[in-house]
């Protein structure tokens, strides 16, 4: 039981390391016109603003938060990181959107830009594609009226404050 109780004391931890993550990504450009941290932040405006909900909003904001530890496969990290705290679509928008986001670049790396098809079906495909065309792919703006992260800090407080079913 002490156990137990010390780590539900100590959840608040996880909202601040998702914070830092996120400023980490303010080291990563990989040749965008803006910071990969910049990046989630305009996409997470762009999700607020188009009426998402909080669970969209904050996974907006961590989409790209694998990114730290590796691009290839930023993707599944950044979903595996918040699926106890966001319902199963959301989960599953995060983990496939490098596949939705593909439509636009895939092609350039003799990759196939249609690789989102693979999802056909799926209740969360019309999320996923709206998350990666209308949010994601136009969030590379520097000039973007963009929130800050201090905007969005309640929300990621919240949001990975407990787990689902605790």
């Amino acid at each position: 039981m002490t156990i137990a109780e010390v780590t539900v004391a100590n959840q608040p931890r996880v909202a601040e390391q998702i914070l830092a993550m996120l400023n980490q990504l303010a080291s990563i450009t990989d040749g965008f016109a803006v910071d990969q941290r910049m990046h989630c932040l305009q996409t997470a405006t762009r999700a607020q603003r188009a009426g998402a909900d909080d669970e969209m909003i904050v996974a907006s904001l961590c989409h790209d938060i694998g990114k730290v530890i590796s691009v290839a496969n930023h993707p599944k990290i950044a979903a595996e990181i918040l699926k106890p705290y966001v319902r199963d679509e959301v989960y599953q928008v995060i983990r496939a959107h490098q596949d939705f986001q593909g439509r636009h670049y895939y092609e350039h790396l003799g990759m196939d830009p249609n690789s989102r098809e693979q999802y056909e079906g799926e209740a969360w495909f019309a999320l996923a594609a709206s998350f990666a065309d209308d949010w994601d792919q136009s969030s590379f703006d520097p000039d973007y009226d963009t929130e800050s992260l201090e905007h969005f800090e309640p929300l990621v407080r919240q949001i990975f404050a407990s787990p689902k079913g605790m």
